[in-house]
């Protein structure tokens, strides 16, 4: 595919994931919450999520309002933590993280990105990287209010 295709392509998935969020709506009795906001833009993201009795993230709901990139991240992120373990779910967000720094993915890694790889040309522009990594820093701060290290 030539790299304008691929561009479009991308561009497609985030207008996708903005139109149509994956899992909108939160959670009645979440195991997880957090609440995610971001002071410079006013990008906001809720995610609710929900655990099985083996330990792995059964469903997902998110609310939250912005920008085409921090509520496509945020759509996007919610279909691939399911069936995810909590140290997957960081182990991803990790992962998701340092392709935002820039650090190239392996072919494997992009696999296991999927959809994500749609926002690998958000590191271009400084300032939209923080709203690509809202909805993961608000996980991310579910998961720690889960485990107890709650602030």
């Amino acid at each position: 595919m030539q790299l304008d295709g691929l561009d479009d392509l991308y561009q497609e998935i985030i207008l996708d994931h903005h139109r149509s969020p994956r899992n909108h709506g939160l959670l009645s009795a979440p195991d997880l919450s957090a609440k995610g906001f971001n002071p410079f833009c006013g990008d906001q993201i809720v995610l609710t999520a929900g655990l099985d009795a083996h330990g792995h993230i059964a469903e997902v709901g998110v609310d939250g309002q912005g920008c085409a990139i921090s509520q496509a991240s945020a759509s996007i992120m919610s279909e691939l933590l399911k069936g995810k373990t909590l140290t997957d779910v960081e182990a991803l967000a990790g992962l998701f993280k340092d392709l935002m720094q820039g650090q190239e993915p392996t072919t494997e890694q992009e696999e296991a990105l999927g959809e994500l790889m749609a926002l690998e040309g958000v590191q271009r522009f400084p300032v939209r990287i923080k709203c690509a990594l809202l909805a993961w820093s608000t996980l991310q701060d579910a998961v720690t209010g889960y485990r107890g290290g709650g602030k």
